[in-house]
């Protein structure tokens, strides 16, 4: 029986590479590219920051083929669908009719991306969804995934965090309501070795910047303030260039 023919929108995080892995161990699916959307003034990748080349070195060791989706620095919701239209038209073109996402439990985001694939009568995949956050980050660590926290909302965390390898005292040490996984948005992080990578990626620990954004939260009932604060950790290719 053939294979479903699907392809993962890679974020370069933990969560995607659980995902990813267990979808890989799936029979049913035929995992053929992977996606990511980069800020193409930056050439970093969105919400997380991190470099374009060394998302580049992480894809090439999942070995599988990857394309990126440039984006401008501050994309409206009509550049981006276009963006994705694009790319998602083109996948379909050639016979992909899945479409794989490491989400856990954003119900409001599942239905966006459901209903967006629908319109080209493509499916939705969640390996990990609806797993409990704490029970997938231990089984993360388990299997050998190691990975660093790349971003994070000043809320929360100040500079000192951003730049941890998350280990198994990571979870006892969150402040009081902040899902073991950030998936919230309460952090995002960069998965550099692990049990789908054939080598680990090389990098080294740069700059730490705090940076100010709109929010798009506009209930003044609920946020204090119209801007939110993120702290970066930056990371450095360390690949010998040949």
């Amino acid at each position: 029986m053939s294979k479903i023919k699907t392809y993962f929108n890679w974020s370069s995080g933990k969560d995607s590479a659980l995902a990813l892995y267990h979808l890989l161990q799936d029979e049913r699916y035929s995992v053929d590219e992977l996606i990511t959307t980069v800020n193409s003034h930056f050439n970093r990748v969105s919400m997380h920051g991190l470099r374009k080349e060394l998302l580049i070195s992480q894809t090439n060791a999942i070995n599988i083929k990857s394309s990126l989706i440039e984006l401008p620095e501050m994309p409206s919701m009509e550049v981006y669908e276009q963006k994705m239209l694009e790319i998602v038209s083109r996948l379909k073109n050639e016979a992909f009719t899945h479409s794989a996402f490491g989400d856990i439990f954003l119900e409001d985001l599942r239905v966006y991306r459901e209903a967006q694939l629908a319109k080209q009568d493509l499916k939705a995949v969640f390996p990990i969804w609806k797993r409990d956050t704490k029970e997938l980050l231990n089984e993360f660590l388990d299997l050998g995934f190691k990975t660093i926290i790349v971003c994070a909302n000043s809320k929360y965390f100040n500079e000192d965090f951003v730049g941890t390898v998350i280990d198994k005292h990571f979870i006892e040490n969150l402040p009081e309501g902040v899902d073991p996984c950030g998936e919230n948005g309460e952090f995002h992080t960069f998965c550099f070795d692990g049990p789908i990578f054939k080598n680990p990626i090389p990098f080294t620990i740069g700059e730490k910047v705090y940076r100010e954004y709109d929010n798009p939260n506009t209930d003044d009932s609920v946020c204090k303030s119209d801007k939110y604060g993120v702290w970066y950790c930056d990371l450095i290719s360390s690949k010998k260039k040949q």
